[in-house]
């Protein structure tokens, strides 16, 4: 009796820790250069493809600034409710194969989301080539 009291217990827990370490969410993206808080992303599924959208901006410069260097349909359109992340697929514990936009230079680069050893830490990795920039995001309390 107490052996499976224990194995509920385990298994209670553990599924409980799994439902915690999901990219799924609201993410605090943070500046390179400053170190702060720029934005709040949250990071969705549909149909079966993971993509990002900004819902909120930290400390914006403009009340609602426009993505002036973004390319085609993204060209002029606000960055508050924005697409950025898109198309990715899950590939063991990395999701991939997909983009990501940087609003501030209007690049688009490969990207990749992984979530860090570190408790409730993304690492957002965008690709050109073989160069590739990390940053580490921090999950955004819901």
């Amino acid at each position: 009796m107490m052996n499976k009291l224990v194995l509920i217990i385990v298994l209670v827990l553990s599924i409980n820790g799994m439902n915690a370490q999901s990219i799924f969410g609201k993410w605090k993206t943070i500046d390179d250069e400053t170190g702060k808080e720029k934005s709040i992303v949250e990071i969705y599924e549909k149909d079966g493809k993971v993509y990002g959208k900004i819902i909120e901006l930290i400390n914006p410069k403009q009340k609602n600034p426009l993505c002036s260097k973004c390319d085609g349909s993204k060209k002029d359109k606000p960055v508050l409710g924005m697409v950025i992340i898109e198309g990715l697929e899950k590939d063991d514990d990395v999701y991939n194969d997909g983009t990501i936009l940087n609003p501030e230079n209007g690049k688009v680069y490969s990207c990749r989301l992984k979530l860090d050893d570190e408790k409730d830490t993304l690492q957002v990795r965008g690709y050109v080539a073989f160069f590739y920039k990390t940053q580490y995001w921090k999950r955004a309390s819901e």
